[in-house]
């Protein structure tokens, strides 16, 4: 670029707490390559920090003794506390955020905490304190003093505000633009002075020429409008652009000329190449019709320009995501106990990366596959990838890392986790993936070897003839082996649940309930959520709704948003009664109790009985895989140091003690010397250090021409038993417990693993 203006990108309220959203710092990494001068600003972490502060919350009590409102119950208590809960705030705000830490000892006394209605939950969960630690109940008594707070402000000030969602209802499957701009024409909300009062500080001190706004969901969009309204008002000069994934699901067939009061230029897709032209564009080096995948107002008209000529950036040079500018010492965890995927998504700092640009399999039928971040897939290089673990790491100073793929490619993972121990990096990470055979039991160790501690992926419906409807690509019983496979070596699985898809019976949506039971009373997964499905209008379904016996019934398009699509299933059944019998019997599975109770118990309607047998699950968990099937896989030893231990020789027998050093003991492992030297070398070409890979088939046609005998009765001899599977007693003796597995109670130790396919492969 000749010319290259100051970029403000901005994140506005509401997302997460505990970690900043990843749009901007990805554009930002990718500006950084191209010499244009950016900043971010996480305005969704600094209005919360300034309404959650001694100031905020006295300003806010002030506005409610003015305004003389009636309140509830809960919302007298909370104002009759309002000296308690300005004198804590700013101590617990910073016990969130890493620092007091020993204030722990006196959250967790009752009587420090001012509370209200939401410690009413705490008996319900007062089992989980137990297995936690201090600071963990802690955080959690933290966590319902905030949400009091939070709901007293939305009953007296501003009835939008959620921590990590504002308006939402506005902009979820706002067909109309009408009532959106009804309500920003409204007075500014207690929220929203904050939120302008910070803008206009940055404005004020960057003086930039572009503002870019991100707006990944609903509960963005309201927030980011503001932003936008106050620039274009105040900064007429500054050019205005908006982008994200509500943008890129919802708005594509924006019509609406309205919108662009509140905004310049609405981009669609990934945001680099979209960006780096409209920079191109206001700088005057380009025309309009040079813009890719971007709306705006021309001679009075809403038009979508798109030069489809242009190139797409390859993930190579879309730079390393940049954290400057941000408040990372500031980001509030938070906690939540009953779902464990929700706490770890809101406890603790993770740095956000892709593996892979789009979805390597993105054919599921619920799925909006016409998306260019799930069409168009693009994995990047191992190198690259781990290239910018280091340099994230060094950034941040944290090596917890979140993979936001919409599903990660099991062979890539395979390689990412062979460089991470290559590298000797001291990491932890989770992500999404599909559950599909390629997750081995040995695939899964050295996942965790490498640091993973957690994956989530759609189950979607317990039932093959659904799941061959959704096209998910996967039978029921690829699904709950490689479920087996992750918790079996101490990953936690999350599982995503969806019900009423179009002609699902009620019968199969109580089948799907029972292997859900199942799964969760094997220890096979540990936490879910029930999603009740949606029809959007690009997803296959929304397309052809007669092929999946639906009819569409919604209302003509009102020229803004178009994304879920009302629709009547003509041959399935009626679902709208079983969402709280689901979400009653998940929330106790989670728990690991009601597992003995009849499915009907968490109903409040007649639902028909269920037809899968009670070991329905763990005969499809059983699989033997034949060694010659294994033969093209590498060897790979993940464990300690090997040493050849005493020798000795008893009635002309000679035997050595293979000595295994773990992080955690000493195997010690009496064997036949001639094995014994033979595994001891052959352990010593099969690390991760390895420069060629060594594979199975190597290793037998190796000993088979060394000893002149069968392979097979060595592989599966008690000592390579031994060697092989040390995890298996732990596995063995949680099996065999009548409680289910939860994380915690796993251990994984160090295997000589056999890992599918060395050779990288398209997936």
């Amino acid at each position: 670029m000749n010319v290259s203006p100051k970029v403000l990108l901005v994140t506005p309220p509401f997302t997460q707490l505990n970690t900043p959203y990843p749009a901007m710092m990805y554009l930002k990494g990718f500006l950084n390559t191209k010499g244009v001068d950016s900043v971010q600003v996480d305005l969704s972490l600094e209005v919360i920090l300034e309404i959650f502060s001694s100031r905020g919350l006295h300003e806010l009590f002030q506005q409610v003794a003015a305004r003389e409102i009636r309140l509830s119950g809960n919302a007298r208590r909370i104002f009759a506390l309002q000296e308690e809960y300005e004198r804590t705030i700013d101590a617990v705000m910073a016990f969130l955020q890493g620092r007091n830490r020993t204030l722990a000892y006196s959250i967790c006394e009752s009587y420090f905490l001012p509370r209200a209605s939401r410690f009413e939950q705490e008996e319900d969960t007062e089992w989980a304190f137990g297995v936690m630690g201090l600071e963990d109940k802690a955080r959690y008594l933290s966590t319902l003093y905030l949400e009091d707070l939070s709901d007293f402000l939305q009953e007296t000030v501003d009835e939008h505000f959620g921590f990590s969602r504002y308006a939402e209802y506005l902009g979820r499957s706002a067909s109309s633009f009408d009532e959106l701009n009804a309500e920003l024409a409204k007075p500014l909300t207690f929220t929203d002075h904050y939120l302008i009062r910070l803008l206009a500080a940055r404005m004020k001190v960057y003086r930039p020429e572009m503002v870019a706004i991100t707006v990944p969901f609903p509960g963005k969009l309201y927030s980011a409008l503001r932003c936008g309204e106050w620039i274009k008002a105040n900064y007429p000069e500054v050019t205005v652009a908006m982008g994200g994934g509500f943008a890129n699901t919802e708005l594509r067939s924006l019509t609406d000329v309205r919108f662009f009061h509140f905004t310049d230029y609405l981009l669609l897709d990934d945001g680099e190449l979209p960006l780096v032209r409209l920079l191109e564009h206001v700088t005057g080096q380009i025309g309009d019709s040079d813009l890719v995948r971007t709306f705006c107002l021309r001679d009075g008209k809403v038009e979508f320009l798109n030069d489809e000529s242009a190139v797409i950036i390859p993930q190579k040079e879309v730079g390393v995501p940049d954290y400057s500018g941000l408040l990372l010492d500031r980001y509030v965890s938070v906690i939540e106990i009953v779902n464990p995927m929700h706490k770890l998504w809101s406890d603790g700092r993770w740095n956000k990366l892709t593996l892979a640009h789009g979805c390597y399999w993105g054919k599921c039928s619920f799925c909006d596959g016409s998306l260019d971040y799930i069409r168009r897939y693009e994995p990047n290089e191992v190198k690259t990838l781990v290239d910018r673990m280091e340099q994230v790491m060094a950034q941040t100073g944290e090596g917890g890392f979140h993979f936001v793929d919409e599903a990660a490619p099991p062979a890539l993972l395979k390689e990412l986790a062979l460089e991470i121990l290559r590298r000797r990096l001291m990491v932890v990470w989770w992500g999404n993936v599909r559950f599909e055979r390629a997750y081995t039991r040995d695939l899964c160790r050295l996942l965790k070897a490498s640091g993973c501690i957690a994956v989530s992926g759609g189950v979607e419906v317990a039932s093959d003839r659904v799941l061959g409807l959704i096209n998910k690509g996967v039978t029921l019983e690829q699904l709950t082996r490689s479920a087996n496979h992750f918790t079996g070596t101490g990953i936690m699985v999350h599982a995503y649940l969806m019900y009423g898809f179009p002609t699902e019976t009620t019968q199969e949506t109580v089948d799907s309930l029972e292997v859900v039971r199942q799964l969760f009373e094997l220890g096979y997964i540990h936490s879910g959520f029930w999603h009740r499905f949606a029809m959007t209008a690009h997803s296959p379904v929304g397309l052809c709704p007669e092929r999946f016996g639906t009819r569409v019934t919604e209302l003509p398009f009102g020229g803004f948003a178009r994304n879920d699509v009302a629709f009547e299933d003509l041959q399935g059944g009626d679902h709208d009664e079983l969402g709280d019998g689901l979400s009653r019997s998940l929330y106790n599975y989670m728990r690991g109790v009601g597992f003995d109770l009849p499915l009907q118990k968490w109903f409040d309607c007649k639902i028909p009985a269920t037809t899968i047998p009670p070991r329905f699950v763990a005969h499809m968990a059983e699989e033997q895989e034949p060694v010659e099937k294994l033969h093209s896989r590498r060897l790979c030893w993940l464990g300690g140091r090997v040493e050849l231990g005493p020798e000795s020789v008893k009635k002309g027998k000679y035997s050595i003690v293979l000595l295994l050093h773990t992080n955690n003991r000493e195997l010690a492992i009496k064997m036949r010397g001639d094995w014994a030297h033979f595994i001891h070398e052959s352990l010593m070409q099969v690390g991760v250090d390895a420069v060629n890979p060594y594979l199975l088939e190597d290793f037998s046609r190796n000993y088979e021409i060394l000893f002149n005998d069968d392979f097979l009765p060595f592989w599966y001899s008690k000592e390579m038993q031994a060697i092989r599977d040390i995890i298996e007693k732990e596995e063995d003796s949680s099996e065999k417990s009548d409680s289910p597995k939860k994380p915690s109670d796993l251990l994984s130790r160090p295997i000589l693993s056999a890992l599918e396919n060395y050779a990288p492969k398209t997936e």
